[in-house]
């Protein structure tokens, strides 16, 4: 079971993901109370030599924008928090996570069928893709029928309910953000008790 945390706005952040074992870190870059520059994300990644693997947070960005800060800063996936059409995701030159707000409407197989390497269901919009700290029904889609093997579930997840999250739903990642934030700084506590919580019900 892999995890991300996403918000990651410091070099120091960025370490200690990295020394109890995060997959994929994120950076904002689209409008978020944690959005960073490229140049951010550039610093802190020339610091990250053995991994995780860094994410961009990109919202309907123009297309070449969204390389140049890839590039800048040395991003391995980019994910798309925004209404992307499937012909922009078949334009970048890097590996793909597409987000969805995931409700009853959602149909999974037209969400399968976008053209990514990943799929981040996501709860309801809130003030900002991503982040809002609300989960959905997991109950909805744990009698769905589907590849699991590309899912990325988000939204409201924390170290006292991600285990029962990833029981019921049993995809191949979870994304944490405002989770293991206090007063909207990342807490070191939370950030590995959530990493101990995910890693001691590991069904991948």
């Amino acid at each position: 079971m892999k995890v991300k945390i996403c918000g990651i706005q410091d070099i120091d952040t960025a370490l200690y993901a990295q020394q109890i074992g995060t997959d994929y870190i994120g950076f904002v870059f689209a409008e978020s109370k944690r959005q960073v520059s490229a140049e951010q994300a550039a610093a802190i990644s020339d610091h990250l030599h053995k991994g995780p693997l860094k994410v961009g947070v990109f919202v309907n960005e123009n297309v070449k924008r969204v390389e140049e800060i890839a590039e800048a800063a040395s991003l391995d996936i980019i994910q798309l928090h925004g209404e992307e059409p499937p012909e922009y995701a078949r334009k970048l030159t890097r590996p793909v996570i597409k987000a969805f707000s995931y409700s009853e409407k959602l149909s999974i197989q037209d969400v399968l069928a976008y053209p990514a390497d990943l799929i981040l269901l996501d709860s309801a919009k809130g003030p900002y893709r991503g982040g809002n700290g609300t989960s959905f029904d997991w109950n909805l889609l744990a009698n769905e029928t589907f590849d699991r093997t590309r899912l990325i579930l988000a939204g409201g997840l924390h170290p006292d309910n991600v285990q029962e999250a990833i029981t019921t739903i049993d995809p191949a990642a979870v994304d944490v953000s405002s989770g293991v934030e206090t007063k909207g700084v990342k807490d070191f506590i939370k950030m590995k008790t959530f990493i101990d919580q995910v890693k001691g019900v590991c069904r991948r």
